[in-house]
């Protein structure tokens, strides 16, 4: 995990106290989800696509896809590594490496490296950082 979602505890917190009140925002109230570094998120989170240049970066606004996982109920536990900028782009970018994060290592073995530019989302929800992460596919 690149970065832990401060907010996260005091969300689910209130979730829970949602649940004590039988108040259940949607089918994911309360599910854990990270998501990769590449999607906005509108929190204290920074969205860097795994870029030293990034860094700092918060977009003011949630992916479309990550407003309905916070419709749904859904916890946004942190940001997820990523393969820099998605591999989209010139060069030669290692699976699962970013400046930001450093090398993403396989569930299984110390290492394994897992491929896409998603294998920070893959290896968290292998390891059980969380119940589901949102990746993405960004070819050209």
């Amino acid at each position: 995990m690149l970065e832990t979602n401060p907010s996260a505890l005091t969300i689910a917190d209130s979730l829970d106290e949602d649940l004590k009140s039988d108040r259940i925002r949607g089918p994911l109230h309360g599910i854990p989800f990270l998501i990769k570094d590449n999607i906005a998120t509108k929190d204290d989170m920074e969205t860097t696509a795994g870029s030293h240049i990034l860094i700092g970066a918060r977009p003011g606004y949630d992916a479309p896809a990550v407003a309905k996982l916070r419709e749904a109920g859904a916890v946004i536990l942190g940001k997820a590594n990523l393969s820099a900028w998605a591999k989209f782009g010139p060069g030669d970018v290692p699976s699962g490496w970013s400046p930001r994060g450093g090398n993403t290592f396989g569930a299984v073995c110390e290492n394994m490296r897992p491929g896409g530019s998603s294998s920070g989302s893959a290896v968290a929800v292998a390891l059980g950082l969380c119940f589901a992460s949102l990746g993405n596919d960004v070819s050209h």
